[in-house]
């Protein structure tokens, strides 16, 4: 686990304790839920840094967890990770409070909440605004290419270099760059992420075939469905400054009819 989410866990655990103790041992289950609500809703920059040091939080997927309205259809990377983050703090908050006998058990192990908690009003829903990012500005203005440009640069010299052999065949050519340089792994995404900690924010958006995953894409897929796409279209573009691809009226280019061939597989 990442040192400066267990140092983060720790704090909410401890403030747990003084919040019970402090409020006469009332409301076990709502305390913790506040709490975790209140403190694990985590900025783009610590965020980032937190993924950096645990890349498997990448494989993170919304599932039920996400609560924000204007979130469930279509949450944010950052959102999906920060509340799977509250669901396994809860859990083990809940444990504390077993073990203090602030709540019981079952035959089974499951934790039995008074339901006067559970119909009391839910904790007030906290927003992040992952399109903000001080660590992301002050990157950008660094000397030298970043991570994701070198990368996008080999893909175009790669694709140039193909290009100049099959111009004919230049959207085919396009997709299989942009899906050769696709790069899906954790390990792979996470120094992106903290390079550019507003990748954070991207959605779905669509991007990612509802078949797969079971229509609820990994975080980390997420991120890299939206950087094939980008790759793809810039790869598109050189192929049109090339003349290998031409522009209707409107200025759109002219691709070939889509079929299930027609997109960037990860793979």
């Amino acid at each position: 686990m990442s040192e400066l989410l267990t140092q983060i866990l720790e704090k909410v655990r401890v403030a747990y304790v003084q919040a019970m103790q402090e409020g006469d041992y009332q409301q076990p289950y709502l305390t913790a839920e506040r709490l975790c609500h209140e403190q694990l809703h985590i900025d783009a920059d610590a965020l980032s840094r937190i993924i950096d040091e645990d890349p498997t939080l990448l494989a993170a997927r919304a599932g039920e967890l996400v609560q924000d309205p204007d979130e469930l259809d279509n949450p944010s990377v950052g959102a999906i990770i920060c509340y799977n983050i509250v669901a396994a703090a809860m859990d083990g908050l809940l444990t504390v409070a077993v073990e203090h006998d602030w709540l019981d058990v079952d035959e089974e192990g499951n934790v039995l909440v008074d339901d006067t908690e559970l119909h009391e009003d839910r904790p007030a829903i906290m927003r992040v605004d992952y399109s903000r990012s001080a660590q992301a500005l002050e990157n950008a203005g660094q000397a030298g290419a970043s991570r994701l440009s070198k990368l996008f640069h080999a893909a175009e010299a790669q694709y140039v270099k193909l290009l100049d052999n099959e111009v004919h065949d230049a959207y085919q050519l396009a997709l299989r760059t942009s899906s050769d340089y696709a790069i899906f792994a954790p390990e792979d995404i996470a120094p992106l992420v903290a390079e550019n900690p507003l990748l954070l924010g991207l959605r779905p958006d669509g991007l990612v075939d509802p078949d797969l995953f079971e229509g609820d894409p990994p975080a980390g897929i997420i991120i890299s469905s939206h950087l094939t796409h980008m790759l793809l279209q810039q790869l598109l573009e050189i192929a049109s400054e090339r003349g290998a691809l031409a522009r209707d009226s409107s200025g759109h280019l002219i691709l070939p009819a889509e079929d299930e061939e027609s997109s960037p597989q990860l793979h």
